[in-house]
């Protein structure tokens, strides 16, 4: 059947299944109804101030100038009634300080006036009332590339919140309370983290995850390890299925209303920490392309600009310091945004990574970014990764590193000057302070798989072939593939996943780490103990 003009574009539709394509149109249709209605627009800021890290200054005239993120008051009036604009898309995002600080995000169809969110100590008394800003996100018409496109997202900043505590929340605006009887069905709930560190806790990570079944399917397993937040590696949505960062990018800004729906069953409740991949890079909304991120997501501000790279911050769970990277910054592989930040991303690691060590409630620190310092796969190894990033990681002795980008599973052994510094079999323990760095590249979130070169097995828990040495390549900074052939790759499994980490603390702390399939299975597991 051939669909109208306002329908799918047929090489999207064949990446959906026809729940998706019908919630793709239906929510399509909607918002064209509503800009036809809508008098005035909201946006700018109430409590978080103006984005201006999100301006198009320094675009050329090729790149559309209508692509920004408004400044309008957030008290403008609509024509569309309140009472039937139904909030969706809920995300979570850690404050810098995850004991006592959350970040509420997520979308409406129309624009709306005074957002809010209510919270409290239970569902039935969400006493305490807080603000929220609307950000609107403009998508411009690029013939060939994309249609006119407006969101509305909407984000709150809780702060002051009690430690190791359960709260109850909902997110409402004028004629939707999420309090009233008709909405009590919204109400979900966040725990922030625990004053000192717990015994144990569990934490996710993939990237690359996309829309469509296996996506979805990740989503419910990982939910299903109760974590206390996840990690997601880069390549979040794929609006931008192109990835090169270029205003000649194919795009569909539609896919980022199907992915929070798709993600809120398990984001509305569990801190949902991401940072920026190749196709996150979306060209006509700044000159780094991240005016999207900035639009839909709040995330920690840990003393780098969160206004101008979204994916850069770190926060401290328990016993374990995460830091997460923007890649881009540094790839040989995808130029599209090298340099941007001038090195500053880099010195600011520097120091994170210094300041994590000298904090003595921290046990662990793992990094995650997008591109791969060490892997097999399609896109094989980023010599710009190694080059700025691996001697950083060896100086401060990081635990472990997760990267997404190529679509597979693959783990190496714990890496030491470049070469395997001590064998980690699956089910194996290393110590970071004396064998060197374990990579676990996690890109089985959803998105359509990769391989591994031609003649090589799948080594994973169930299935092992052990082999001495792989023939790769690695990126190099003329943008050519200078072949390698390698020693770490330890273990490959080609199927969706994701791992999931459980940090114990105590006189012996350690991390257990596991990947896990969307049924359950396990294919690897190994653990870190320093100084063991």
């Amino acid at each position: 059947m051939d669909l109208p003009d306002f329908g799918i574009p047929p090489q999207l539709a064949r990446r959906m299944s026809m729940a998706e394509q019908h919630e793709y149109l239906r929510t399509k249709l909607l918002r064209r109804r509503t800009l036809v209605t809508a008098a005035a627009v909201a946006g700018g800021a109430l409590a978080g101030g103006a984005l201006t890290g999100c301006s198009t200054s320094g675009t050329t005239a090729s790149k559309p100038s209508a692509s920004t993120l408004a400044s309008s008051p957030a008290s403008a009036t609509t024509k569309v009634p309140g009472s039937v604009v139904a909030p969706f898309g809920r995300h979570l995002a850690f404050g810098a300080d995850p004991k006592t600080q959350m970040r509420i995000s997520w979308q409406v169809p129309a624009a709306v006036r005074r957002p809010y969110v209510r919270i409290g100590l239970r569902p039935d008394d969400l006493d305490r009332r807080i603000e929220a800003e609307l950000r609107d996100l403009k998508t411009p018409e690029v013939a060939g590339v994309s249609a006119a496109v407006e969101q509305y997202y909407l984000h709150a900043a809780l702060d002051g919140l009690r430690p190791g505590t359960t709260y109850y929340y909902g997110v409402g605006h004028d004629g939707f309370d999420p309090a009233s009887p008709a909405h009590r069905p919204t109400i979900a709930s966040l725990r922030t983290a625990p004053a000192s560190p717990p015994e144990r806790f569990v934490f996710t990570a993939f990237g690359d995850q996309g829309v469509g079944m296996h996506a979805a399917d990740n989503d419910r397993a990982l939910l299903r390890q109760n974590p206390a937040f996840h990690l997601h590696a880069g390549d979040i949505c794929y609006a931008n299925p192109t990835g090169k960062g270029k205003d000649s990018d194919a795009f569909q800004a539609g896919m980022w209303d199907v992915f929070l729906k798709q993600t809120e069953s398990v984001a509305k409740s569990v801190p949902w920490m991401v940072t920026t991949g190749n196709h996150d890079m979306e060209a006509w909304y700044s000159p780094d392309g991240y005016g999207g991120q900035l639009a839909r997501f709040s995330l920690p501000d840990s003393g780098f600009d969160p206004r101008t790279a979204p994916g850069v911050y770190a926060f401290t769970y328990g016993n374990v310091g995460v830091v997460a990277l923007d890649a881009n910054d540094v790839s040989y592989e995808i130029p599209a945004n090298f340099g941007y930040t001038e090195g500053r991303q880099t010195k600011w690691l520097d120091r994170k990574l210094g300041e994590l060590r000298a904090d003595r409630s921290v046990d662990f620190v793992v990094v995650y970014f997008h591109h791969c310092a060490y892997s097999t796969s399609t896109h094989a190894s980023d010599g710009g990764i190694r080059a700025e990033w691996v001697p950083l990681f060896a100086k401060h002795q990081v635990d472990l590193v997760i990267n997404g980008h190529n679509h597979v599973y693959e783990r190496t052994d714990a890496i030491l000057n470049g070469e395997v510094g001590g064998p980690v079999p699956i089910g194996a323990t290393t110590d970071p302070t004396r064998d060197g760095i374990v990579y676990v590249t996690a890109g089985g979130g959803g998105k359509d798989l990769y391989g591994f070169p031609k003649g090589v097995e799948e080594n994973y828990e169930g299935h092992v072939t052990e082999r001495e040495s792989v023939d790769s390549f690695k990126w190099t900074r003329s943008r050519e593939a200078k072949a390698e052939r390698v020693q770490w790759s330890r273990v490959r499994y080609r199927g969706f996943s994701f791992l999931s980490v459980e940090a114990e603390s105590g006189a012996k702390p350690r991390l257990k780490v596991s990947a896990l399939t969307p049924s359950g299975e396990r294919v690897d597991h190994f653990e870190v103990r320093r100084g063991g």
